[in-house]
């Protein structure tokens, strides 16, 4: 699993990816990354697409006469096309990319995000099961929310996958700079400076115009070798009347190398930042796909506690229903006669607090729709179609069976395909490749250096000397000028060349000794933090299981009890018709119906949670519900959306 993840979303990533200067091509709604074309490309800034602030038209397809229809599936698409959070992850995903180019570069790494958003929490919550409890009691009595607001259903929690603590890794010898440099410098100098002496050259002050231009190359290497060119260049005339040529021009032109022995030695040494930087790509996949999961299996949540809350709507209006009815029978018979006053106004409080119930269960419905539409949309509620559109569901949630798998199943199934764990054990490869860089550091510095260098030296014959010289041709440059100098340089008439071993033995060397100690530490920490992850999902997948056993057994009691609740308020409606009965029982039993349908509503809800939660744990959400990976890197879902007005409408 882990593997053919990285495979299809890191080649994804690769095919959006020109040739030549690494310009990314849209597909979708990615982001687009260049580092500049062209000949002077490499000094030029980057470009990064602008955020896209427009939902998909699929938000506006679904809208009808102010309705939005939504089923399940399209509203897990239109969190994949319009989510924010998946949105800001896309555009960290493509962080790894700039890491990879840095690395290879010879340069340290800044890092990639591990933290992963969670959806708001909505009304039912993702823990508690949705029971807007109705009127009941032998006193019809009501709930009055005092809180009228909270924080804590449309806020966003978010979880860190790091187990490794601190990023970037750093520690170990300094990294070559791969990237080769060019450096020019040329400059133009007069000077007169007084002698005290005219044995030196020969006149009381010397005048000096110099010209010099010089050229240098340095380049790194992954065994930790470093070479420098240097090409220099100057023109001297003055007038020292004790030179044989003046004006003169020298030249050299020269070569150096130097190799690390022990610290800084081997390639596989000199490039962990770019194993440690494709093993962070590999990783953001994975926090990429658990964004993926957190997002839909969030709004799985969301939407199955509208339908339950929408629901539990219709369960007041049933409720209220048949209170009028009562209080207009009861109205009836006292101005028959045939029963007190007090019991119609018994009847009418139980209407009110109906009434009062009702209200609750609206207000509910609404704040619902307004989270989920928040989650499904890149602008909210700012936009006055989505803003006004009141959200119908058009799935219902139907409880099923017991699943077939072993809780061993289960656990082994999440093992092998939940992000967290397959992100962290790369994060512990990374440990262990910056440990290595560590322990190199406790190495003395040894290395090997080499260079060859060719001098000339030509110009013009001072007159002072002329006739006391051997013959031209002799005297070097004599007669000419640079490209004399040119030529000595080819012919290597004046070589230097040298080699040596330059020797550094750090005394006490602590920080090395810290730093591999430390490293250590992390790499073992985050050994025990996978074990901790490893138990936490054997916890989480037994508990779930549980969790879905127990909610179906609670929906078929809550079924049950409400069938015998319904049949027992028939029998007490007809015994009160026939006159064995008392106003005072027939409310009751109203009252005992309707917390039964309402109990049967949440644990339905209840039970559409624990299954949703047991998909998530085992790493199954984007399977069982068709998601694409593919699909939500590049934000556009290929499936055709047609709204469809649910049964009963």
């Amino acid at each position: 699993m882990r593997s053919q993840l990285t495979v299809r979303v890191t080649s994804l990533v690769c095919c959006m990816l020109a040739a030549g200067n690494g310009f990314a091509q849209s597909a979708g709604r990615t982001p687009t990354i260049s580092y500049g074309a062209g000949r002077w490309g490499s000094y030029l800034p980057g470009d990064v697409s602008q955020a896209d602030f427009k939902d998909s038209t699929r938000i506006q397809d679904l809208i009808k006469a102010g309705q939005l229809y939504l089923s399940l599936q399209d509203a897990i698409a239109l969190a994949l096309e319009n989510n924010l959070d998946l949105e800001i992850q896309r555009f960290g995903i493509r962080m790894t990319a700039t890491d990879i180019l840095r690395a290879t570069g010879g340069g340290t790494l800044r890092g990639i995000p591990l933290t992963v958003t969670e959806a708001p929490a909505g009304v039912g919550g993702p823990g508690s099961s949705l029971n807007n409890s109705a009127a009941s009691g032998t006193i019809p009595q009501t709930t009055v929310p005092v809180n009228v607001t909270d924080t804590a259903l449309i806020q966003q929690a978010q979880n860190s996958l790091s187990v490794t603590g601190a990023f970037p890794l750093i520690n170990g010898p300094a990294i070559p700079q791969f990237d080769p440099s060019f450096t020019a410098q040329t400059q133009l100098q007069h000077s007169e400076t007084p002698q005290l002496s005219i044995t030196t050259v020969g006149t009381p002050s010397l005048n000096q115009n110099l010209f010099s231009g010089n050229f240098g190359y340095a380049q790194g290497f992954g065994s930790g070798a470093q070479i420098s060119a240097a090409f220099q260049n100057l023109r001297n005339g003055n007038n020292s009347n004790r030179n044989m040529i003046n004006p003169y021009v020298t030249s050299s032109l020269g070569v150096t190398v130097s190799q690390p022995l022990l610290r800084g030695f081997g390639s596989d040494l000199n490039r962990r930042f770019i194993r440690i930087a494709r093993n962070s790509e590999k990783i953001s996949d994975f926090v990429f796909r658990q964004q993926v999961i957190s997002t839909v299996s969030g709004v799985i949540r969301l939407y199955t506690d509208l339908v339950s809350l929408n629901e539990d709507l219709r369960v007041k209006r049933q409720t209220l229903a048949t209170a009028s009815r009562l209080a207009q029978d009861n109205a009836s018979k006292v101005e028959q006669g045939t029963i007190a006053p007090i019991e119609l106004t018994r009847a009418q409080a139980q209407v009110a607090a109906a009434r009062q119930d009702l209200i609750n269960a609206e207000g509910f419905v609404r704040q619902q729709e307004l989270i989920l539409k928040n989650t499904l949309s890149r602008n909210g509620n700012a936009d006055p179609l989505v803003h006004s559109a009141r959200v119908i569901p058009t799935d219902t949630i139907t409880v099923e069976g017991p699943p077939p798998q072993t809780a061993e199943e289960f656990i082994r199934m999440a093992l092998d395909s939940r992000p967290e764990i397959q992100a962290a054990r790369l994060q512990v490869a990374n440990s262990e490749i910056s440990l290595k860089g560590s322990r190199n550091g406790l190495l003395p510095q040894l290395d090997i250096v080499g260079g060859a260098t060719n001098n000339s030296l030509a110009g013009s014959l001072n007159p002072q000397f002329a006739g006391t010289l051997p013959l031209p041709g002799t005297v070097p440059g004599y007669g000419d000028g640079f490209g004399s100098a040119l030529g000595q340089l080819g012919k290597v008439t004046n070589p230097v060349v040298s080699i040596g071993i330059n020797l550094t033995l750090p005394v006490h060397n602590r920080t090395a000794q810290a730093d591999v100690v430390r490293d250590q530490l992390q790499v073992r920490q985050s050994e025990l933090r996978i074990r901790q992850i490893e138990n936490q999902i054997r916890l989480e997948v037994e508990d779930a299981l549980i969790a879905l056993e127990r909610t179906r057994s609670a929906y078929e009691a809550a079924t049950e009890t409400r069938k015998l609740q319904e049949q027992s308020l028939e029998i007490e409606q007809e015994r009160f018709t026939a006159g064995l009965s008392t106003n005072f029982l027939v409310i009751q039993y109203e009252n005992y119906v309707a917390q039964a349908r309402s109990a049967e509503v949440a644990a339905r809800g209840a039970w559409a949670k624990a299954r949703n939660q047991l998909e998530r744990v085992v790493g199954q959400t984007l399977t069982n519900h068709s998601v694409s990976i593919e699909e939500a890197l590049r934000g556009h879902v290929s499936r055709v959306s047609s709204p469809a007005v649910p049964a009963g409408r």
